[in-house]
């Protein structure tokens, strides 16, 4: 097994007590302690599931959730945790199956059935992390059933089946078992799991069907030529492929990773920390800002936060703090609404963002990147009896050094510029060395430390001396407002940043993109450039924020909040009048639990300006539209367009359709959705 070159701590002996640290507190305390763990079950009581991976959300919460009590310790969450577990594992079938699909269903790509392995991984992750911090045997002999289902459904012998027959993204989705299929051996001490990891990377990916992860980055070394570039799956195996390189010392598994990562920075990542629009790696620099093209999937930004995470331990090489640092403060810290309730799907550099506290991936992945945060910022080195710390926020850690142990203090003024205290208490004397992270948007200096380049990151560096309780090294971190010009996507604009954080521009201010948009206001990171003639705006917000006005009836936009109004509208206004005889509305897509507009007391209507942010004026009714029910969509199509033609050609500043949103199987709330909305 191959040892850390950084060596983390375990979530209980870090506390963040600075800006990052407050967004820590709330993850726990607003959402992990609210979430409802009923619909996250219910899939597993009652086969098969309200939704085909229904099934990832239990695993993803507890495995944050036992992260989070780890690191406070609270009582509340144990128990919680303790009693989900025990309702989960009670699930399993004496196969070892612990997913949400019937017997006929299972897996395999069969219609609304085609997540079985992935909901089988996060089962993994999450009791596999429970077993870790509290060595309970039936979580542990839990994962082990379903770890032999597993070994004994996929593979080349006679009976079994390739995993890639079960498998969306070209298999990608099942063959990210791989993360916690490595783990499982190395809780188990059993090496059957890793020759099934073995026969994932070896065989399975070089089907000739097969996604290839491996063998397409040792060779071309572009996330957007291997696979299809789904870039969540994608970024899923790499992480495993990590894992599994600790494990075995295979070099190649490291450097598939590595390259992937070059190439990510060189050509892929936003200036915030994340990559990816429509959920997919695309041409190099192509990186569009807008609502419209789906971007940062949060899940993304996790599991991007988790790669930097495992290549920073296997390697040592700061570059990959920086990309933890650059996400954490930027795409992860935007993606949670401040008070930590709720988390967006998509967070686009402009527009609004279309927070959500239901259930969906993203929702459960947010948090699974905000506990990763303690584990993120200090290090030990044991070989060279080195503390490295990695952050200028504040924060306080309890680590053994030399076979001492050693509380570590760290106050700083940050997200201000000014001097950091960082105070060591030994519990008796003891040597070690100090190296601090300097980053690459600031400048810093200390008595008594050189600052040094040659380790693979800037550093301020003291050599080994020994410390006694209350010796201290303050130094001083400067950083300046900086602005970025714009490449390729965004040429001819600015962004601004300020330290490690990017700036937003908002109702005439500079804000922290991080901060930006918490109450509905709209933002922008990159200005300058062309304005647009046309701007779209709705009743809420929702979690579903493509547009209405792109001419891509499936880029939808919804209102889904949880609440339930009597009244939902979409509008768009023009910069210019426009002249139009024909106003169309199509329809965004029909859920379980609404998107439709419910006709029973009146069908939706439109509604027009004819000055600039003038009146609204009814038009008419959209006659065609079906007789809709709050809990029936009476089979409206995805797109399905509803036209009103004008007695003449009208001139209008503005126009949106009105409707009574519907409730579907979830009468506590309702809402619409709107794939287009255009005048003609």
């Amino acid at each position: 097994m191959i040892k850390d070159v950084f060596e983390p701590l375990e979530p209980s002996q870090v506390k963040l007590t600075g800006w990052l640290g407050k967004r820590v507190a709330v993850n726990e305390a607003t959402r992990l302690l609210n979430v409802d763990l009923v619909p996250l079950l219910a899939g597993y009581k009652q086969r098969p599931g309200s939704h085909p991976w229904i099934g990832e959300h239990i695993g993803k919460w507890l495995h944050a959730s036992t992260l989070a009590w780890q690191n406070t310790g609270n009582t509340k969450l144990k128990i919680k945790i303790a009693d989900a577990v025990k309702e989960l594992i009670a699930c399993q079938e004496p196969d070892g199956y612990l997913g949400t699909y019937v017997k006929e269903k299972r897996f395999g790509l069969f219609p609304g059935a085609d997540w079985d392995v992935w909901s089988h991984k996060y089962c993994l992750l999450g009791l596999l992390t429970y077993w870790h911090y509290t060595k309970d045997a039936a979580a542990l002999a839990c994962c082990q059933r379903m770890g032999d289902l597993l070994c004994a459904t996929f593979g080349t012998q006679p009976g079994q089946k390739s995993i890639l027959s079960a498998g969306t993204h070209m298999g990608m989705a099942a063959t990210s078992i791989l993360e916690p299929m490595v783990l499982l051996a190395r809780a188990s001490k059993s090496t059957k799991y890793l020759d099934f990891c073995r026969y994932i990377v070896e065989v399975a990916w070089e089907e000739p069907r097969g996604p290839k992860v491996l063998s397409t980055l040792m060779s071309l070394g572009k996330v957007n030529k291997t696979a299809n570039g789904k870039a969540y799956e994608m970024l899923s195996n790499l992480v495993g492929l990590c894992e599994l390189y600790r494990e075995t010392g295979e070099k190649r598994y490291l450097v598939g990773p590595e390259r992937a990562w070059e190439d990510i920075v060189t050509n892929q990542l936003y200036l915030t920390g994340s990559m990816s629009y429509g959920e997919h790696f695309h041409d190099d620099h192509s990186l569009p800002n807008t609502p419209k093209s789906s971007i940062g999937e949060t899940c993304v930004t996790v599991t991007w936060l988790q790669l930097n995470w495992q290549l920073l331990r296997l390697t040592g090489n700061g570059k990959y703090a920086e990309q933890i640092e650059r996400s954490q403060y930027n795409h992860l810290a935007a993606a949670q609404r401040p008070d930590g309730a709720q988390w967006c799907y998509y967070t686009a550099l402009e527009g609004t963002k279309p927070y959500g506290p239901g259930i969906n991936c993203c929702v459960s992945s947010g948090p699974r990147g905000m506990v990763l945060a303690p584990q993120t910022v200090c290090f030990t080195c044991q070989d060279t009896k080195e503390l490295i710390i990695t952050t200028v926020d504040s924060f306080e850690a309890t680590l053994v050094l030399n076979g001492v142990r050693v509380r570590v203090v760290q106050r700083s003024p940050f997200p201000k510029p000014g001097k950091i205290s960082l105070t060591l208490e030994p519990e008796r004397p003891v040597a070690f060395a100090i190296a601090i992270r300097v980053p690459s948007w600031g400048s810093s200096k200390a008595t008594g430390a050189r600052l040094l380049q040659g380790r693979q990151f800037a550093a301020l560096s003291v050599r080994s001396r020994t410390w006694k309780s209350g010796d201290k090294l303050d130094w001083t971190l400067d950083f300046q407002p900086r602005t970025i010009e714009g490449t390729f996507t965004n040429a001819g604009r600015t962004a601004k940043t300020l330290g490690p954080f990017v700036l937003a521009a908002q109702s005439g201010q500079e804000v922290l993109f991080a901060e930006a948009g918490a109450k509905g206001e709209k933002y922008q990171v990159w200005t300058g450039g062309p304005k647009s003639e046309t701007e779209e705006d709705r009743s809420r917000l929702g979690n579903a924020d493509g547009s209405i006005c792109d001419g891509d009836p499936k880029s939808i936009v919804v209102t889904f909040d949880g609440s339930k109004p009597k009244l939902d509208w979409f509008s768009l206004s023009f910069a210019k009048p426009k002249t139009a005889t024909k106003l169309t509305f199509c329809h965004g897509r029909s859920y379980h639990d609404g998107g439709w507009f419910d006709a029973s007391e009146k069908k939706p209507w439109l509604e027009m300006q004819r000055t600039k942010d003038g009146p609204w004026e009814k038009i008419g009714e959209l006659t065609s539209y079906p007789a809709t029910t709050s809990t029936n969509s009476q089979g409206l199509r995805e797109g399905q367009a509803f036209s009103l033609t004008l007695s003449a050609p009208t001139l209008l500043f503005g126009v949106r359709v009105l409707g009574k949103p519907a409730s579907g199987d979830g009468p506590q709330q309702a809402f619409s959705s709107c794939g287009e909305l255009s005048a003609e």
